[in-house]
C-alpha cells in the first residue's frame, strides 16, 4: 500500500476556503422565512359630515412588511412589496362599514417584524366625482404577521 503525503501548506489551504463564504453572498444576511395570510381590514365609519345624495363610499387599505423585516441583499435597490384591496362601504344612516380583505406572501428575514397599514377613504357622488374622507400615510398603524396561512381582523373607527 502506498502512502500518499499532502503537503500541510495544501491542507491548510483546502480549509480555509471551505470556511469562507461563498462569492456574490450578501454578507451579514441571516436566514429567511416567507410569511403569507391575510389581512381582513374593516373601516367603521361615523359619518359627522353630509354627503352628496346617492354618493358611495370606497375604502382601499395597503399592506407592506415593516422595514426592518424585509429580506433583500441590497435594501436600497429593491422595491417594498405592497398589497392592495378595496371594498365599498355599506352606509345606514351616518354609519357606514367598509371591509377589504388583503391576501399577502412575501419572504423576509425575520417573522418578528410584522406589516404596517395606511389607507384612503372616499366618498364618490352620483355624477362620478370623487371626494377623498381620509387618509393615512403614516406608517403608524401596525400589526403582527398572522401564523403561516392564517389571517388577522383589523378593526379601524374612524370618523369623517
Amino acid at each position: 500500500m502506498t502512502r500518499v503525503r499532502i503537503p500541510l501548506l495544501l491542507c491548510a489551504a483546502l480549509l480555509a476556503s471551505a470556511a469562507t463564504p461563498a462569492a456574490g453572498a450578501p454578507e451579514g444576511c441571516g436566514s429567511s422565512t416567507t410569511v403569507s395570510g391575510v389581512y381582513s381590514v374593516t373601516f367603521n365609519l361615523s359619518l359627522a359630515s353630509r354627503l352628496p345624495a346617492g354618493s358611495t363610499i370606497t375604502c382601499r387599505a395597503q399592506v407592506m412588511p415593516n422595514q426592518e423585516g424585509l429580506n433583500f441583499p441590497h435594501p436600497q435597490l429593491a422595491a417594498t412589496p405592497v398589497e392592495t384591496a378595496a371594498g365599498l362601504a355599506a352606509i345606514t344612516g351616518s354609519t357606514a362599514t367598509c371591509a377589504t380583505e388583503i391576501p399577502f406572501a412575501w419572504t423576509v428575514t425575520s417573522g418578528q417584524g410584522g406589516i404596517v397599514l395606511s389607507y384612503d377613504i372616499y366618498a364618490v357622488s352620483n355624477s362620478g366625482t370623487a371626494l377623498l374622507l381620509r387618509r393615512s400615510v403614516r406608517q403608524s398603524i401596525s400589526a403582527a404577521f398572522p401564523a403561516s396561512g392564517g389571517s388577522v381582523s383589523l378593526s379601524l373607527n374612524l370618523t369623517l
